[in-house]
């Protein structure tokens, strides 16, 4: 019986039966492609964090500590792979004599690297000319003193007095401000910057040079080994906790400064933002593929209560019927599991060369069975549990029965749309605040915290407003009858008025198709939209970062003109701005001092309105214009002085000739709050005219080159070469790849790119698959019309309206609500953004895609129940 029924299935219901597949498979593809990458993406950003620390633990030997003592502790310390010992010298000052002239600098340090030092930790240095090996100097030093390989430089030691050492090569130290930390101390207690000054020498010659000086220390550089586990949160906690346990056996003989754990510290935010992502970007999705089963399983309902009538008629018992029921769900589940973890398998090979995603045999193993298991038991949710409903509470007279009008459902009644959306607002409302944070994840500390409750106010707008699109279908269907006799008469002619009472009789199951139509679009468009913002916030941050398409900065203290911009304008440069950077006190607070010319900045740079407050770009530009000592402050110092506009604002200034800070009025204009090449914190932005005459030097911090977008690596690359080491050189392209975290180069783009893909046969499937249900379970509807007289073409026009209605109103409701959780996923996901976005970034080529997926769908089901309607009536009515 079981096989005979099986084959039934096969040979009638094939159509239904593969709709539910597909469903299925959707579903179980989305969960294990997004799964599979999340593991992975963890992995990979525990990865980066490793790869971007030069020097895992700095540990500072203690005052009166044995060096040696405390480095075979570090050796004995589970993980370490290399220790070892750096002395760091404080120096009062460099001194160098160059074709004729002396040059003197301010304080710095000297460092003593033991032999082996580059090969164990090969990031800290970069050769820039000259040998690797030998006396160094660091790049802005040998730009202070205008010394290269071969000159001869005096270094100042408290209590040694002046030795000389012969300079052999000149380096970049990538990640200095973590070389020169204050070990120990906590993030607000760090240098500013890291010393300006700095000379590297071999440890014997260290130690020579060194002799009698005070002031030295000895630190104990560690690299360790690489085994930590994939998620960045637990590798954070493996970390930190090492370098505790290594200070509580030192015995305060040694301080750690634990850079890998800081690297780490930061992954695991981004870790939890790549989570949160999944959750309200990916578990949409999951859930839109199983209501799309469930709605498949639903058209073909009225027809399962009659078979099984039929069954209890000819004396099959319950439990027969029972696992009928179970081997189609059983059937579905399997199939369409399979063919899921086959999608979700191609689909990783295809976007990301692997079918695992990138995660280990283990983690994608575990997360395509639980795919799997998903997918059955959602068949048996779509399948099994409607049979087993209607066993119990229906008849076998009920089952020859048309179904009739029943009460509305218990939501309508009570009105459940509305109170979920007023929830929804209240939830946005307190989960978007100025103090609230969804990620918690306090420096240093082992545990993070996500605000999960936020997730609700998405989620229910999603179903609130799905509801509401339910209701309102509902009732143009149910009271809207003329206005659709008038919609259908161009298509139907005189059965205009039958059409509109076919639609309002099947107003419930149209109405559900019209909401599951709206909600794949919906889901669409927020994904894309999100997606769009996080790239174009992302283009921002880099602009902002770089300052234009190619800065060249430069070393501080150098006395640069504005006129130097002739010399960078070579070929593919459309336009060179000067940008003065100084230091200024306001009381005892230091911040950055930014001067510009207000009516050229924006021909190099990118000034958006969103950057500033009070004003926008354009007006606050021309303030700096119209009178010189306007200043634009940041709202944090705005807040802490309690200035209001035209307060005059006292800055202290370094004066150029006499180097004393001298008061220089300023008058608070407005706020800025980002700035290109400004820092995250407070600063200054000023007119450069009264800046330069205010300080007696107009000399230029840095240029901003504009390329109009072009070219600019090569550009990039000729500077260098003209410029020397004399002055940084950076492009738009490479700050790109280093200004994002690993959530912006990893997760985002791969997460969105699974969904987007998905997005849109979702949307293609709840716009054709449910229709084309519908319309082939009403095929004896059609038959009977036919025999009553109807024409084809009156036929074709029910089914053109039918479908014609579902796309409009689904795409309709569908661009709303998108709209809407678009706008209030941006909102709530702030801290994923770096500057927060001024507006929405809409890509209307994927929207386009996507709504012609849709309709293309829902035609090719309509054109199906056409072909289906016009078969002769007659065999029609035999065949059912």
């Amino acid at each position: 019986m079981i096989t005979a029924w099986a084959g039934g299935l096969a040979r009638h219901r094939i159509g239904r039966l593969l709709a539910a597949v597909a469903g299925i498979a959707l579903a179980v593809a989305l969960v294990a492609a997004l799964g599979s990458f999340l593991t992975a993406s963890k992995a990979t950003m525990t990865e980066r964090a490793v790869r971007s620390v030069a020097v895992d633990w700095q540990v500072e030997v203690q005052p009166g500590a044995d060096p040696n003592a405390v480095r075979s502790l570090v050796q004995a310390a589970g993980g370490t792979r290399a220790a070892l010992p750096v002395g760091f010298a404080r120096t009062t000052g460099f001194t160098a004599t160059v074709g004729g002239s002396t040059q003197t600098t301010g304080p710095g340090v000297a460092l003593g690297l033991p032999a082996g030092y580059r090969s164990h930790f090969p990031d800290e240095l970069r050769t820039l000319s000259g040998s690797g090996t030998g006396v160094l100097l660091a790049q802005q030093t040998a730009s202070n003193l205008h010394a290269a390989p071969g000159d001869t430089i005096g270094v100042r030691l408290p209590g040694a007095g002046l030795r000389q050492v012969r300079v052999d090569g000149v380096v970049d130290l990538p990640q200095a401000d973590s070389l020169f930390q204050k070990v120990g101390a906590p993030t607000q207690s760090q240098p500013a910057a890291p010393p300006d000054n700095v000379v590297l020498l071999p440890a014997a010659r260290f130690a020579s040079l060194t002799r009698g000086a005070t002031d030295v220390t000895t630190q104990i550089h560690v690299a360790r080994d690489g085994k930590l586990p994939a998620d960045p949160a637990a590798a954070f906690t493996s970390v930190t906790g090492a370098a505790h346990h290594l200070e509580a056996k030192s015995a305060g003989s040694a301080l750690v400064g634990d850079n890998l754990g800081a690297a780490l510290d930061s992954a695991r935010q981004d870790a939890l933002y790549a989570q949160i992502l999944f959750l309200f970007l990916g578990v949409p999705g999951a859930v839109l593929a199983a209501a799309l089963t469930v709605a498949v399983a639903a058209a073909g309902g009225d027809r399962r209560r009659r078979e099984q009538g039929l069954l209890r008629l000819r004396g099959l018992r319950p439990r027969q019927i029972t696992a009928l029921a179970g081997l189609e769900a059983a059937s579905v589940g399997v199939v369409g599991g399979l063919a899921g973890l086959g999608l979700a398998a191609l689909t990783g090979r295809l976007a990301f060369g692997a079918t695992s995603f990138g995660a280990s045999a283990g983690t994608w193993a575990l997360w395509y069975a639980v795919a799997f298991v998903l997918g059955v038991a959602v068949a048996a949710a779509a399948v099994l549990v409607p049979a087993l409903r209607d066993l119990r509470t229906v008849t076998v007279a009920d089952t020859r029965r048309e179904p009739r009008g029943s009460r509305s459902p218990w939501w309508l009644r009570y009105g459940l749309d509305f109170a979920l959306l007023a929830g929804s607002w209240l939830v946005f409302r307190a989960s978007s605040g100025n103090q609230y944070a969804l990620v918690l994840a306090p420096e240093g500390v082992p545990s993070v915290s996500v605000s999960y409750w936020a997730f609700l106010g998405p989620a229910l707008l999603w179903l609130g407003a799905a509801l509401l699109l339910w209701r309102l279908t509902l009732l143009v269907l149910a009271h809207g009858r003329p206005a659709l006799a008038r919609l259908a008469r161009p298509l139907t002619a005189t059965l205009a008025t039958t059409t509109a009472a076919v639609l309002s009789r099947r107003r419930r199951p149209l109405a559900r198709s019209v909401v599951l139509l709206a909600l794949a679009v919906s889901f669409a468009i927020s994904t894309a939209v999100f997606n769009s913002t996080y790239r174009q916030q992302s283009e921002v941050d880099a602009r902002l970062t770089n300052g234009a398409d190619i800065t060249v900065t430069e070393p501080p203290g150098a006395q640069v003109r504005a006129s130097a911009a002739d010399t960078l304008k070579v070929s593919g440069v459309r336009h060179v701005e000067p940008l003065q950077h100084r230091y200024a006190y306001v009381g005892s607070d230091l911040q950055d001092l930014y001067g510009v010319r207000p009516d050229t900045v924006a021909k190099a740079t990118s000034l958006q309105d969103a950057y500033f407050s009070g004003g926008t770009a354009g007006q606050l530009m021309h303030r700096l214009a119209q009178r010189p000592d306007n200043l634009l402050v940041s709202a944090e110092t705005v807040h802490d002085f309690q200035l209001s506009p035209g307060d005059t604002v006292n800055l202290r200034i370094q004066d150029a000739r006499t180097k004393t800070l001298r008061t220089v009025p300023f008058h608070y204009a407005g706020i800025v709050k980002e700035f290109p090449t400004a820092p995250k914190d407070s600063f200054f932005v000023a007119n450069a005219a009264y800046v330069a005459k205010a300080t007696r030097s107009d000399a230029v911090g840095a240029f901003l080159l504009d390329t109009g977008g072009s070219h600019q690596q090569q550009i990039a690359a000729h500077l260098r070469k003209q410029l020397g080491t004399g002055a940084t050189v950076t492009d738009l392209t490479q700050t790109r790849g280093t200004v994002g975290t690993s959530l912006t180069s990893v997760d985002l783009a791969g997460l969105t790119r699974i969904e987007l893909a998905f997005a849109v046969l979702l949307a293609a499937g709840a716009g054709g698959l449910v229709l084309a249900l519908g319309l082939a379970e009403r095929r004896r509807t059609f038959a009977v019309a036919t025999v009553l007289g109807a024409r084809s073409g009156q036929l074709r026009g029910m089914v053109l309206t039918e479908a014609l209605l579902l796309a409009a109103g689904g795409l309709a409701g569908g661009a709303l609500i998108g709209w809407a959780l678009s706008e209030m996923l941006v909102k709530v996901l702030t801290g994923v953004f770096d500057p927060p976005p001024a507006s929405l970034s809409v890509p209307g080529g994927y929207l386009a895609l996507t709504a012609g997926a849709a309709v293309a769908a829902v035609l090719a089901a309509a054109l199906n129940g056409i072909r289906s309607a016009g078969r002769p009536a007659v065999e029609e009515l035999r065949d059912l």
